[in-house]
């Protein structure tokens, strides 16, 4: 993962017709500041326990230290991000023990609320998965990283919604936010391998919950699950292991 913090230019708040109150200008602006600052950490433009230095990231951002260290303060509840004191945040890092047991969580979860879900979604709501599922494969088929995570993650959150459990959605809500930085390095693992696996994983997935299959469909999430945390785990050994000094008289890896 490379730590260079690319340019990105502020974009300012759209003001519609009529005036906005400076609460709502407030709101906005914490929401889209969170949002892109999330983004970035979660498509790793910052290493793995990488130091995010405040400096770059409002100069990035177009804002000062205030806003941002809200929203760090944030996606540190979420646990994305570390506060140290009197030294700024870092990315979380996490062990192949941690990655482990958060995916086996997450893939019960996600079986569960695939069970509840195939007793309670309507018609639409099947449908509105299966265009998610379809935009999803155009990215795919465009090696489109980030649209194909986007889609991902809106079909695995329908689902969820779609269990209508509100104790099971702040649950997996809680989990959501340290998780999803992983969930998006995973794809980089073996990656064509890793892409076509989960697309044919996908495919079991909506066509389990168009029969409203809700064991097999709870089986296969939990799978599906489980794959993608493994693949996180090789993602994330491999990077150590480039980055990892060579020894005395070896010459470093050249990618």
């Amino acid at each position: 993962m490379s730590s260079t913090i690319p340019h990105i230019e502020a974009v300012p708040l759209a003001e519609p017709t009529g005036r906005t109150s400076p609460a709502r200008d407030e709101t906005s602006l914490h929401e889209e500041i969170l949002a892109r600052l999330r983004d970035y950490i979660v498509e790793g433009h910052v290493a793995d326990g990488g130091r995010l230095s405040e400096r770059q990231l409002c100069e990035m951002l177009g804002v000062s230290r205030t806003p941002l260290r809200e929203a760090l303060k944030v996606l540190a509840a979420e646990g994305l991000v570390e506060l140290l004191p009197n030294r700024g945040a870092r990315v979380r890092p996490l062990s192949a023990a941690d990655i482990q047991e958060l995916f086996d969580l997450m893939g019960g979860l996600e079986g569960l609320a695939g069970r509840l879900a195939c007793e309670k979604i309507s018609e639409e709501g099947i449908e509105k998965i299966a265009q998610y599922h379809h935009d999803m494969y155009g990215f795919y088929m465009r090696q489109d990283m980030q649209g194909y995570f986007r889609m991902n993650q809106l079909i695995h959150r329908a689902i969820v919604d779609a269990a209508a459990n509100a104790t099971l959605h702040a649950t997996y809500e809680s989990l959501a936010g340290r998780i999803r930085r992983v969930r998006f390095s995973a794809n980089f693992a073996r990656k064509r391998e890793r892409w076509s696996e989960a697309m044919r994983e996908h495919e079991l997935i909506l066509d389990a919950l168009r029969r409203r299959a809700g064991s097999e469909l709870s089986d296969i999430l939990f799978q599906h699950l489980r794959n993608k945390g493994a693949a996180a785990i090789a993602y994330f050994g491999e990077e150590q292991t480039n980055a990892a000094p060579a020894p005395e008289g070896k010459p470093a890896r050249v990618d």
